[in-house]
């Protein structure tokens, strides 16, 4: 088919293609997710060159209303009604939500976002008490899964529960279920899958193996040369990240990695800090957050240890009470509004291409200096200097 050229307009053969193109997808000749004809066939249906064909579709692209794909060809846009609709639902999963401190800003920034406001965040209530048992915030969110797909939600926020059974499927049943019924999931803070293994979702978080990193390597450049670090076991994803950061600012700084400056106790086990002082002679250590960094420092101060002055301590996530604790903590600020923000983004722009790969996208964190890891004090002048 050749194209007919109106002698009193005569727009650009491109036009032409473009226009008649725009009008096969408006009238559904063409459907969303369908792909189109090649180029080559193109030309010969427009009897235009292969440069024509070739500006009608980038004008096509930049219309949005079709895409490329590497190794494949140009398909329709799956424009649908999510996509233009405003007044859509996401819902929040976070059973941590009132243990970690993390999430409540994580939740104000989504809510402050710019691509929030035709939108409403939906939060029913799978978080418990810090003494509940696991199964109950197990049973809890599985309740929140399954009220969010009869809601029929746009999509969902969700972050992973801090498992301490190994074989516990409740985040893959939650994630299945939600796959099932076509709701795009975003993870916040971790993936439900052990570290380095990943999911087939989006996940929005900080960079935890630089943040290892760069709070190791600050002990270490205030001279500490035996930096253990402080973790719990079975812990998430985020804790193995931050554990592979610490190994390797001591590769990078030519330290030995010794296992046995790695502590990993459970919540209740103050007495193993002592034993671990007196066998391993740590100077300085790198805390997986600052929980762990607050009850290492009140144990080491009830032992009559300084802190900086006998051993460093730097914690990551800067929660409320880091600079409160008897020695201020130094620590990795994590961007909790600004994770909100891009979790906001991720979310609208997988709605608008549910075909991408999924993305890691990770935040990097700073350090605050304060006084726990001695960096004010050695700045400070000697008396008499």
């Amino acid at each position: 088919m050749s194209l007919s050229v109106n002698p009193f307009l005569n727009p650009p053969k491109y036009q032409q293609v473009f226009d008649e193109l725009r009008q096969d997808i408006a009238s559904g000749k063409y459907q969303p997710g369908q792909k189109l004809p090649s180029e080559a066939a193109l030309v010969r249906r427009f009897g235009a060159s292969r440069i024509t064909v070739g500006r009608a579709m980038s004008d096509l692209r930049r219309e949005g209303l079709i895409e490329r794909r590497a190794g494949s060809g140009s398909y329709v846009r799956q424009v649908i009604a999510k996509e233009v609709a405003s007044g859509l639902s996401f819902g929040l999963l976070i059973p941590d939500l009132g243990r970690t401190e993390i999430f409540e800003p994580i939740c104000q920034g989504m809510a402050d976002a710019p691509q929030a406001a035709e939108h409403a965040l939906l939060w029913c209530n799978a978080s418990g008490s810090s003494n509940e048992a696991w199964e109950e915030s197990a049973k809890k969110a599985w309740e929140v899964c399954q009220k969010y797909i009869a809601r029929k939600v746009a999509g969902v926020f969700f972050a992973p529960l801090e498992t301490q059974d190994p074989e516990d499927r409740t985040n893959e049943r939650v994630v299945s279920a939600f796959d099932r019924a076509g709701i795009p999931v975003v993870f916040l803070d971790r993936d439900f899958l052990p570290y380095p293994h990943r999911s087939r979702h989006d996940l929005v978080g900080i960079d935890n193996r630089r943040t290892g990193f760069a709070a190791t390597e600050h002990l270490i450049r205030q001279g500490s040369r035996r930096v253990a670090v402080l973790s719990y076991p079975d812990g998430p994803a985020t804790i193995h990240e931050r554990l592979a950061g610490y190994r390797e600012a001591l590769f990078m700084h030519g330290l030995p990695l010794d296992p046995d400056l790695v502590l990993r106790i459970s919540q209740e086990d103050d007495g193993a800090i002592h034993r671990f002082l007196e066998a391993r002679k740590p100077d300085a250590f790198m805390c997986v957050h600052d929980r762990a960094a607050g009850r290492l420092m009140h144990a080491l101060l009830a032992l009559g240890v300084r802190v900086p002055g006998d051993v460093r301590i730097v914690g990551i996530d800067d929660i409320a009470y880091a600079s409160l604790l008897p020695v201020p903590l130094s620590t990795m600020h994590q961007p909790c509004r600004e994770i909100g923000f891009a979790a906001m983004s991720a979310m609208i722009e997988r709605i608008r291409h549910p075909e991408m790969p999924a993305r890691d996208i990770l935040l990097e964190c700073h350090l605050v200096v304060r006084k726990s890891c001695g960096a004010q004090a050695a700045a400070k002048p000697r008396a008499g200097s």
